[in-house]
């Protein structure tokens, strides 16, 4: 049941009426396998005779008391809303329910453990299933102090956002994995003043690591959690180490005690994100505990998630957004101050090479899309928020906050942000607040900074317009800005120019070495550089060296050249990073070949040092070669560029991180016999590298490229799982089995994903929606096409937000461009004949439709180079 969709203007009527107090929340999860008893108590004050509702999604309603009345749920209670009437100046609320488990990573999800039988329950609120498990005010500017009471098996850890005692129900009994245990129930302290969507419940036998954080107010308790399945690979020292330089760090930026009296992070099966805020119980996604050797992407990319939750304390959840226009500030916030974080105390000293490659390109590829948004986007409605946890919201903000803490000094604005604490800690704010504050520290008007970044959408283009003289030297230099027609803004940057010339050293190698370098300002459509003018012309010019400014950058020809043969020299991993997203840029837009852009990647890869960007280019090779090579070059440029991963891996580092990734890279693309005889002797045992170990993720690796290749069926996926027959190993084997590449296999995988009568859980349809699309040869998808189309309103309809957008995006036909000559025409007719559909989903559709008119672009100006 998605839930009745809350409007923006809905909110601010209630919020006119009602002031909240407290809820007292008691839950009892041993009442079945399908639902839980939760009673709720809320006290609040409202405008004498005012009438309101109060939000809740559940199976049954068994009673509902206002102020000593009983209320008919059949009455008062449809659509997941409880209507209030005849309210007094303040009001006491009881609503009994049976609420219902979810396994869609929504609500209070439910999993159980394939390998004991064992039950692990989380909670995930963001952004309005809060409702899901407790009669709430569903929305982030009806604050509360929260008391939860819960009843569970007595053998269960039991967790919230504050401290609790536990205490024995004689004589209780209930049934757990075929087992009677004990039943006990848990009382936890009221909580200070929280948004509703930060308040939680982790319930589950976990495995649990004590530890301590050391606050400015004392040591605090912060245990670490994970599956018992899980406990021989949590490495909570390391999580821990992060966790306390955060606290120093944060503690020391802000200027404000940690606010909260402990900070659990639990690692939970079957999440969606990476991890949720949730206020001194945060929990993230258990991919981060490693039971195989992880790439270093990965493992900085825990480091990253680990501060950016933390920073969230403060940023959210001690002061909230009103209303959900302002969650990019809450998200932009969070990776931007935990960038700095990582950066300033940690090992991942190159953090902002990774900013750079990842975060950057996923803000510039959300940027493009005809749904682009402006930072602070206009959020109507519940729909439009869940949408909107984007590249936009997350990363372009990010970039443009790290634009923002260097025009104005990165010292003032941590001081303006310690100030904005100080005066709305434990309330809800705009980004006006924030303003008022950075504005007072640093002397700067912000308002016109505001309109231009925050306010408008689109990425502008950097151009380099250099000519130079007979003997090389500079006569006139300028940087172009062009903007989007469709989002026509000239914004101001600081920026830095940097040139670099090829120099080889005493071992003949060819480095990339730092020549020449201003750092200034542009404005406007073009702008000149006098400061250039008379240097000799290096051989390789970077607008926007040191990435101090958001905008996409071109190389001009000779640039473009140097790049293309020296790139993997650059000495300073941050320019190298900063070239390649350049030319990717290039090629997504078409000025640059595909097949240019893949010899790019496959001459540079091997003399990669940051695991990130070896992570990204890699998948950036795979989204060249899949979509952007022309449809009749695709196969033979597919099976050379494996045959080249297959080289590089042969010749990487043994045991380093860049040879496992690309070992992962090739299984995935892997399409010739011979190809596919080298992943069955790595996977049997009959094919060394050295220093590779094929550990359990990389066999499901290998294993999967053989099913996709055709060697491999639904025998030898079951005969996998069984030598893996745990959580992550369903996940693989999902994805598996979604991957046969015959029509009967499609078939089932479709019917499974969108046809039957129970939905498989989040995990599970993630992973065998991503198997579905996972093909050497596209063409195999072209029945589904007219199905996926007639479908959408469907899915949409029917399923959550969370579940309904990873299929719809997942399932688009992309791969078929260039292959399906009507796509396009067939994605217009839809959006002909379903004007009435939500923004929401008509936004999906927009942006699959688009990325199917990148890749055509794109063919056209590879088929045109052959």
């Amino acid at each position: 049941m998605p839930g009745t969709n809350l409007t923006r203007a809905e909110a601010q009527a209630r919020a006119a009426i009602v002031s909240t107090e407290t809820y007292a929340v008691e839950l009892d999860l041993t009442t079945s396998e399908e639902t839980f008893r939760s009673t709720s108590t809320v006290r609040f004050s409202a405008t004498p005779g005012e009438s309101t509702f109060i939000d809740l999604i559940a199976p049954t309603v068994h009673s509902i008391t206002l102020n000593g009345v009983e209320l008919d749920p059949a009455e008062h209670f449809a659509d997941s809303r409880i209507t209030l009437p005849a309210l007094q100046d303040t009001n006491e609320l009881t609503v009994v329910a049976d609420c219902a488990y979810m396994n869609t990573g929504e609500g209070l999800h439910r999993f159980v453990d394939p390998e004991d039988g064992e039950v692990y329950l989380y909670s995930q609120f963001e952004v309005a299933d809060t409702r899901r498990v407790y009669a709430v005010f569903e929305q982030p500017d009806l604050k509360a102090a929260f008391t939860f009471t819960v009843t569970a098996p007595e053998h269960w850890h039991v967790l919230s956002n504050n401290p609790g005692t536990k205490t024995e129900i004689a004589d209780a009994r209930v049934t757990i994995a075929d087992k009677e245990r004990g039943v006990a129930r848990w009382d936890f302290s009221e909580t200070t003043r929280l948004p509703c969507y930060v308040t939680a419940i982790v319930a589950g036998p976990y495995h649990r690591v004590e530890g301590t954080v050391e606050s400015r107010k004392g040591t605090l308790g912060a245990d670490v959690y994970c599956r018992t399945a899980l406990a021989p690979y949590l490495d909570a020292d390391v999580i821990l180490a992060d966790t306390q330089a955060g606290f120093t760090f944060y503690e020391d930026k802000f200027e404000t005690d940690y606010p909260f009296e402990k900070y659990d992070q639990i690692f939970v099966p079957e999440f969606n994100a990476g991890a949720m805020e949730n206020a001194g119980c945060v929990t993230f996604l258990e991919d981060y505990v490693f039971r195989s050797k992880p790439t270093q992407a990965r493992v900085e990319r825990r480091t990253v998630t680990v501060l950016h939750e933390l920073a969230h304390m403060w940023f959210g959840d001690l002061v909230t957004m009103r209303w959900w226009n302002d969650l990019w500030l809450n998200e932009s916030f969070a990776e931007w101050a935990s960038t700095v974080a990582t950066v300033e105390t940690t090992k991942w000293k190159n953090n902002w090479v990774t900013f750079n490659s990842l975060e950057k390109t996923w803000a510039a590829r959300q940027d493009q899309l005809p749904s682009t948004h402006p930072i602070m986007a206009d959020i109507k409605d519940l729909e439009d928020v869940e949408v909107n946890f984007d590249g936009i919201t997350y990363a372009k903000g990010a970039s443009v906050l790290k634009q923002l803490a260097a025009w104005v000094g990165q010292d003032e604005f941590f001081a303006g942000v310690a100030e904005y604490f100080r005066k709305h800690h434990h309330s809800n704010t705009t980004l006006k607040d924030l303003l008022v504050e950075l504005e007072a520290t640093s002397g700067r008007d912000l308002a016109a900074w505001s309109e231009l970044w925050l306010e408008r959408a689109g990425i502008t283009t950097l151009r380099p317009e250099i000519e130079a003289d007979s003997n090389g030297d500079i006569v006139s230099f300028a940087v172009v800005q062009e903007v989007p027609a469709e989002w026509p803004t000239q914004r101001p940057h600081r920026l830095g120019i940097g040139g670099y010339d090829v120099v080889v050293d005493s071992t003949g190698t060819a480095r990339l070495e730092r020549s020449m370098y201003v750092e200034t300002d542009i404005d406007g459509a073009r702008t000149e550089i006098p400061e250039l003018l008379g240097k000799h012309r290096p051989a390789l010019i970077l607008v926007n060296d040191n990435d101090l400014a958001y905008a996409k950058v071109r190389l001009d020809e000779q640039s473009l050249a140097t790049a293309v043969e020296h790139v993997g020299g650059f000495a300073d991993p941050l320019a190298r990073s900063m070239v390649l997203t350049a030319a990717w840029d290039m090629t997504r837009d078409g000025e640059m070949p595909a097949r240019q852009f893949v010899d790019l990647v496959l001459n540079t890869i091997a003399r990669e040092t940051e695991s990130t960007t070896v992570l990204v280019l890699l998948r950036q090779l795979a989204t060249t070669l899949s979509l952007y090579v022309h449809p009749d070059a695709s196969a033979d440029a597919c099976a050379d560029a494996s045959e080249a991963l297959w080289k590089l891996a042969i010749e990487a580092v043994p045991g380093s991180d860049t040879q496992l990734q690309l070992v992962k890279a090739f299984a995935s693309l892997a399409c010739t016999e011979i190809q596919l005889d080298n992943l069955q002797g790595l996977l049997d045992d009959k094919l060394h590298l050295e220093g590779l170990e094929v550990d359990t993720d990389l066999a499901w690796d290998l294993l999967i490229g053989l099913v996709v290749g055709g060697r491999i069926d639904e025998i030898g996926i079951e005969l996998q799982l069984t030598r893996d027959a745990t959580a992550s190993g369903q996940r693989r084997a999902a994805h598996a089995r979604a991957a046969i590449p015959t029509a009967e296999g499609k078939r089932a995988a479709w019917d499974l994903l969108v046809n039957a009568e129970k939905d498989l859980p989040n995990a599970l349809q993630f992973e065998a929606t991503a198997g579905f699309a996972h093909v050497n040869d596209p063409t195999v998808l072209v029945p589904f096409v007219d199905e996926y189309f007639a479908s959408v309103r469907r899915i949409y309809a029917d399923k959550t937000n969370e579940m309904a957008t990873t299929l719809i995006e997942g399932l688009y036909p992309t791969q078929l461009a260039g292959r399906v000559a009507d796509l396009q025409d067939k994605a217009d007719a839809w959006l002909a004949d379903n004007t009435d559909a939500h923004d929401a989903l008509k936004r999906l559709i927009i942006e699959g439709r688009d990325g199917v008119r990148r890749a055509l672009v794109n063919q056209e100006r590879d088929a045109q180079e052959s």
